[in-house]
């Protein structure tokens, strides 16, 4: 087990985007033979030989100093959720380290199970609400978050974000910027996969979507990361018509594996009258309507999802 390519893929694409300019090298003109900055000026940026800076860039990140790796981040201008990313590559390769002295590294698994006060707190919430966990299951939902996503869970009990985002044609009309909605998604497994690099559900997911969908593949290999606290989405619902959903992700202490999502909205504007109207329709009373069926009385201005499909190279 090696993370090598990881972190030299990782390295090369941080250095590559930054221009001399943005990091405040030196440059008299000419043509430069690398696109973005030269190994040498990196090290020179976080006050390392150029030797030392080529073999960390070759993938070898074990035994390598926090100081180091801050250096880097400054020498990168790196985000905190590249920093945050660039610490759990280091994390692996030290993990790798101690394996081959013969303590292997831990396994997790993908949590599958919510606790019954997971699903309680998700039900005092007024607004579209589920928990997910860092592969990006929906494990626990509650009233609203059925509605809201009624095509995606269709008739099972949990759904995977991921695989509904770029296995099923409806979600590129569910999400108005799909294309950024997307992105964002594999930002956060690709985060995810530097955090828990042994978890079995997480490389089976990635494979599968690798395999099955040349954007989820382009994405993939930008190496982009990304830690999701907040973002507003627009969305168009089949029942509810348009809407504009911040979603708050919030952790619990109990359980850090997990994270709650909740949707926040204008409480006069015209989502909170969609999700009121939602709501009305995804009462016991009115179960037997279905988003997906295209049956009822639907919201003026919906339309409904096309049908599902695969994207497939």
């Amino acid at each position: 087990m090696d993370n090598r390519d990881e972190v030299r893929d990782f390295l090369i694409t941080r250095r590559e985007r930054l221009t001399p300019e943005q990091a405040g090298v030196p440059f008299f003109g000419g043509k430069r033979r690398v696109k973005g900055l030269r190994r040498e000026e990196v090290a020179m940026l976080a006050g390392i030989s150029t030797d030392y800076y080529t073999r960390l860039e070759r993938g070898n990140l074990a035994g390598v100093s926090h100081s180091v790796l801050e250096a880097l981040f400054r020498a990168l201008q790196l985000d905190e959720a590249e920093r945050t990313h660039l610490f759990n590559l280091a994390d692996t390769a030290n993990a790798i380290g101690r394996a081959v002295t013969g303590r292997p590294p831990r396994r997790p698994t993908s949590r599958t199970i919510v606790r019954q006060g997971v699903q309680r707190i998700l039900d005092t919430i007024n607004a579209p609400a589920y928990a997910r966990n860092g592969c990006l299951d929906v494990l626990a939902m509650n009233r609203l978050g059925h509605a809201l996503y009624a095509d995606a869970v269709g008739t099972g009990a949990t759904f995977n974000l991921a695989r509904h985002l770029f296995l099923d044609l409806r979600s590129q009309d569910f999400y108005r910027e799909w294309e950024t909605v997307a992105a964002d998604c594999v930002a956060a497994l690709r985060t995810q996969a530097g955090r828990t690099p042994y978890d079995r559900g997480l490389t089976d997911l990635i494979g599968e979507l690798s395999t099955r969908s040349a954007h989820f593949r382009t994405w993939w290999a930008t190496h982009n990361v990304r830690l999701h606290h907040t973002a507003t989405k627009t969305m168009h619902h089949a029942i509810a018509g348009d809407l504009e959903l911040t979603g708050e992700a919030l952790q619990l202490p109990g359980d850090p594996d997990l994270t709650i999502v909740t949707y926040t909205f204008e409480p006069t504007g015209p989502t909170a009258q969609a999700l009121a109207f939602l709501s009305t329709w995804c009462t016991p009373e009115a179960s037997g309507r279905t988003t997906g069926s295209g049956r009822g009385t639907a919201h003026p201005g919906s339309r409904l999802p096309q049908d599902p499909g695969v994207d497939t190279p």
